[in-house]
């Protein structure tokens, strides 16, 4: 182990059509829809839907505070009243399912905050999984947890980059919003503003045990780091995985491509100790054991508290790896394998939290960063039906696989059909640990994201009103979708011209799209420009645009709203 001083030396808007609105809890919950809510939504005018009456929330029994689950108060639903006429959403008959959780568990007095596990895999494609539709990779635990809660076909990672990415969603913000919009390298002089509250500082005021465990990513300066963000406890890499001595190649291999980055430090910190590097170069097979193994720890070991688990495995993302029991397992090659050990990783931490007792009191949410990295052939993912992947805005670039999984609080075997992103994911579970803006744990600056507890618990009704999601990358909006339609604002892209293979990048040229609009519902594969038969669509959805580009920034310039990034310190 490296002891830190030598460590150190070593890695030497919501936007809507009126004024906006200050910062407070936004919920798709809360009666008003989207259209009111501070995050960057806009309601799209159509005369045909009329508005939904307000629902009002249900109120804390012990704190009064509207929108929190008083899950003791509630009326305990049936199985039969989850059916499709009963929430909004799509039952997947075809799923296994479980029926020895009780849909709103009973704590009585004794109820306290539930523990709160982020899973989040590095470009991992929209069709990777076999419950989304992959005939080649084998993922039975992430089956079973999607057909034992929620499974989203149009969530969305706020970036098709993996700094950006991860900005957004501990921070609910655009990464516009926070100045992240932009991959960072080893010993990069910006990272995430110290300003910036995230979901585990957040969490952290709130009574929580916090811990990050796999890839950062969000600034690797000391002042930049995890423990410098709200996380009690971390292990794992300070950025992508090909950025060391053997770029995309492995210690087996050696070198593939031409950057050579320098070593990658393994870093690790045990709450209540400094940090240390424990190994450079660590070996890409040894990842993921280690992260499981780090992970169930930390669950052990504060079982008896509520707890916030981010683990953030650095694979798919090249170069990929399977430990030595698993190489050989799948049908799917090497990725298959690698896929084979992620999802027995998720299987390793359900069955902890069951064996302690602790899967009623416990959220999952399990998503990706971003599209797969098609260049890479055989060892890149797919995108499933989308066009695009891993740095460009179309579909499979942003659009995610994402499961969300928490017996009493998600309801059991849906499809959830509307739009939701990385950023919810904040005021989301800060709702569900009964966080609210003004309580001295909320973020204090503007959150783009919205409070979807009514879409996990299947209790919001059918209607709903359109959402804007913007498309960046990195500082250029380049499309945005409100309801079915998206509009590819003119901009150039990158294309694989052929695929790579074992390890080796493919070809990769580019491209220019012109404006173009499509109707994602009826061409998800955004194959057909209907620009010229919606004229009133592209001419809406352009003043928008404006909107966006005047808070958020226009390419090279930033907006009305964006914030200082963050500046990190490297000792001399």
């Amino acid at each position: 182990m490296i002891a830190a001083a030598a460590a150190l030396a070593l890695v030497a808007a919501l936007f809507t059509l009126g004024e906006p609105l200050e910062s407070k809890p936004t919920s798709v919950a809360s009666g008003q829809h989207l259209a009111v809510d501070p995050t960057l939504v806009a309601p799209f005018e159509s005369p045909a839907q009329g508005t939904a009456a307000p629902r009002e929330l249900p109120k804390h029994r012990r704190t009064g505070a509207p929108g929190v689950r008083d899950l003791a108060a509630r009326p305990r639903p049936t199985r039969a009243s989850q059916e499709p006429n009963a929430v909004a959403g799509v039952i997947d008959a075809s799923a296994p399912r479980r029926q020895d959780y009780p849909v709103i568990p009973d704590f009585g007095d004794t109820e306290r905050a539930p523990n709160i596990i982020v899973l989040l895999a590095d470009d991992l494609g929209y069709g990777d999984l076999s419950c989304y539709g992959s005939t080649k990779n084998q993922t039975p635990n992430l089956d079973r947890l999607a057909a034992d809660g929620t499974r989203f076909t149009s969530f969305y990672s706020a970036s098709p980059g993996c700094s950006p990415s991860r900005a957004a969603l501990l921070t609910g913000c655009y990464p516009q919003r926070v100045g992240l919009p932009s991959v960072l390298g080893p010993r990069s002089t910006q990272g995430l503003a110290p300003g910036e509250t995230t979901l585990a500082e957040l969490l952290q005021a709130k009574g929580y045990a916090t811990a990050a465990i796999g890839k950062w990513h969000l600034g690797d300066a000391p002042n930049m780091m995890p423990w410098n963000h709200g996380f009690d406890e971390y292990l794992g890499l300070p950025y992508s995985n090909d950025m060391w001595t053997y770029n995309w190649g492995t210690h087996d291999v050696g070198l593939i491509g031409s950057n050579r980055w320098g070593q990658i430090p393994l870093w690790s910190k045990r709450q209540g100790t400094e940090p240390e590097v424990l190994e450079l170069d660590p070996r890409q097979d040894s990842l993921t054991p280690r992260y499981t193994e780090r992970a169930l720890e930390f669950v052990d070991a504060h079982q008896d508290e509520p707890f916030f688990l981010y683990l953030a495995w650095s694979h798919p993302h090249t170069p990929i790896a399977a430990s030595a029991s698993f190489r050989g397992k799948s049908e799917g090659g090497l990725y298959g394998d690698m896929l084979l050990e992620l999802d027995d990783s998720v299987g390793r931490l359900a069955a902890r939290l069951a064996e302690l007792g602790l899967d009623a009191q416990t959220v999952v949410f399990f998503t990706s960063d971003n599209g797969p990295w098609t260049r890479f052939g055989d060892h890149g993912g797919s995108s499933g039906p989308f066009r695009g992947d891993k740095g460009t805005t179309f579909e499979g670039g942003m659009r995610m696989p994402a499961i969300a999984w928490g017996p009493g609080r998600v309801a059991p075997g849906r499809v959830e059909q509307r739009l939701a992103t990385t950023m919810d994911l904040l005021p989301t579970l800060a709702s569900l640990a009964g966080a609210e803006p003004g309580d001295g744990a909320w973020p204090t600056g503007k959150v783009d994201g919205v409070d979807i507890t009514a879409l996990l618990d299947g209790t919001l009704e059918p209607s709903l009103d359109e959402r804007l999601f913007a498309y960046f990358w990195p500082d250029e909006l380049q499309a945005l979708r409100l309801g079915r339609w998206k509009l590819h604002l003119p901009h150039a892209h990158r294309t694989v011209e052929e695929a790579g293979r074992d390890g080796h990048p493919g070809r990769q040229g580019r491209a220019r799209i012109g404006l173009s609009l499509f109707d994602l519902d009826a061409d998800p594969g955004e194959t057909t420009n209907l620009a010229a038969e919606h004229p009133a669509v592209v001419a809406r959805l352009e003043a928008l645009a404006d909107q966006v580009q005047a808070r958020l920034g226009p390419t090279g310039a930033p907006g009305s709203e964006v914030r200082p990034v963050g500046v990190g310190v490297w000792p001399r």
